[in-house]
């Protein structure tokens, strides 16, 4: 199975931004993951709108960005407008979810659910079927670093199921804490995408290309 690898930009060396944007292209990454933090939804503030735009203009590369903030209906065209290919939001933090994906295709975007680890998967099984991804937390959003949480593991086998037993499209993607073993551990249980931080990927010895290269199946 061919899995997407998306490096979380928060975790990039941002004293050269562009270097290190070019050496991920080099790398052949598929996603380049950017979290949005307001301080108020996670207790902690994260990248911003330049960010996104200073990375949507130096790759073709996809970007997606994961809004972790209240009220994420009232930033969906500003984020579609800077480029965004996708667009994960917690549904627990918008009033009319149906209504935020809707808005967000008619961007010609792809959305994208995100579940934080106490969010059942039934709390979201009726918008399962409206969107492209499914965006797994195996930690507390907001803070990288964080040791991964073994029980959202059978979170992730339900959701399988889910998708398999209504004959769903969306994608399984885990953020968090995603080493190489996990990485390993977590294909069969369906999970397609992963989100690359500190664990895998950034401050290591190794080279992007080597690592990635590696990790592609």
């Amino acid at each position: 199975m061919s899995i997407l690898l998306c490096p979380s930009m928060m975790c990039a060396n941002f004293e050269s931004l562009g270097n290190e944007v070019a050496s991920l292209d080099e790398a052949n990454i598929d996603v380049y993951h950017i979290d949005i933090m307001d301080g108020r939804f996670v207790p902690n503030f994260g990248m911003g709108l330049q960010d996104l735009e200073f990375i949507r203009s130096h790759t073709s590369k996809l970007v997606d960005v994961h809004l972790m903030i209240d009220n994420p209906s009232s930033y969906i065209d500003l984020f579609c407008e800077k480029g965004a290919d996708i667009i994960y939001f917690h549904p627990e933090a918008d009033t009319h979810p149906t209504r935020t994906i809707d808005r967000i295709h008619a961007h010609n975007v792809n959305a994208g659910i995100a579940l934080n680890p106490g969010t059942s998967i039934a709390h979201v099984e009726p918008l399962l079927g409206l969107v492209e991804y499914v965006l797994v937390m195996t930690v507390n959003p907001g803070f990288a670093g964080q040791k991964y949480l073994a029980y959202v593991n059978d979170k992730i086998k339900t959701l399988n199921e889910f998708k398999q037993r209504h004959q769903l499209e969306f994608m399984i993607v885990v953020d968090g804490a995603i080493s190489e073993d996990k990485i390993a551990e977590l294909i069969p249980f369906g999970v397609e995408g992963y989100v690359l931080g500190t664990s895998t990927l950034f401050g290591k010895e190794e080279s992007y290309s080597s690592i990635i290269k590696r990790l592609k199946y």
